[in-house]
């Protein structure tokens, strides 16, 4: 599916029915990776994605503290983790913060930025979205 979005009001609205299928449809993914230059869209599209999942809190991307957890109220799932691998310089960071852990347990539903630097680690199941900057605020989404 590719998606252009306009402005980040679109990006955003774009994460949240991404969201609100997933919560519909729990078994077909739970986890995606997000690839993209800066200033691409990730995280304004994963603020959309929160708010569809019922996230109150504001989202802003971890890339310091290398990921936020969101508690979620849905029947399916109970957590919403959320990733930035922009700083990690081995996937082997990333098991002594526990994601095997995280991404194993079904009631989670992982978000990683930045997931070419992680992926040895990640499952052959995910959702894979790809953001590109096409003019000011103009961004195509490919979702996989």
């Amino acid at each position: 599916m590719e998606i252009i979005s306009y402005n980040s009001s679109e990006t955003k609205r774009a994460g949240e029915e991404l969201a609100l299928k997933i919560l519909s449809s729990p078994q077909k993914g739970r986890i995606l990776a997000l690839k993209g230059g800066l200033g691409a869209g990730k995280t304004t599209f994963l603020q959309g994605f929160a708010k569809g999942l019922g996230v109150k809190k504001r989202v802003l991307s971890p890339t310091f503290v290398i990921f936020n957890r969101f508690k979620l109220k849905s029947p399916c799932f109970e957590n919403f983790y959320h990733f930035d691998c922009y700083r990690i310089e081995s996937f082997k960071e990333m098991e002594i913060l526990g994601f095997r852990e995280i991404i194993s347990s079904p009631g989670n539903i992982i978000a990683v930025e930045w997931p070419e630097k992680i992926r040895k680690i990640l499952p052959k199941r995910i959702i894979e979205l790809k953001f590109k900057i096409l003019e000011n605020d103009k961004r195509k989404i490919i979702i996989d």
